[in-house]
């Protein structure tokens, strides 16, 4: 019953993108749950710049020493994560600089 669902999905997806399928390769999983072998086929026919082509990056599982976290995400998706976490910084920035500006 599962397979028939996922088979669904599926079809729905292809379906949805329509006229964009053609344009981009679709993704099937989140690129993090994705093995590297699948993160290398997804991007042969991709060049580097492109927005669907995936990165990933490690960084140190903070508490532990040799421990690392493999984060992957396309290009657009990396974007918008830096965009973020900037707008984060100015907003806390903004907030710290008001605050001090308060005192009497």
């Amino acid at each position: 019953m599962t397979r028939i669902a996922a088979a669904f999905f599926v079809v729905g997806l292809l379906s949805a993108s329509g006229a964009h399928a053609a344009d981009k390769p679709l993704l099937v999983k989140a690129p993090s749950a994705m093995t590297p072998t699948e993160i290398k086929a997804h991007n042969e026919q991709l060049t580097p710049t492109d927005p669907a082509y995936i990165k990933c990056r490690k960084t140190l599982e903070i508490g532990s020493l040799v421990k690392k976290n493999r984060v992957c995400h396309t290009n657009e998706q990396w974007k918008e994560v830096s965009a973020k976490g900037n707008q984060n910084a100015r907003d806390t920035a903004e907030a710290m600089t008001s605050k001090a500006g308060n005192s009497n």
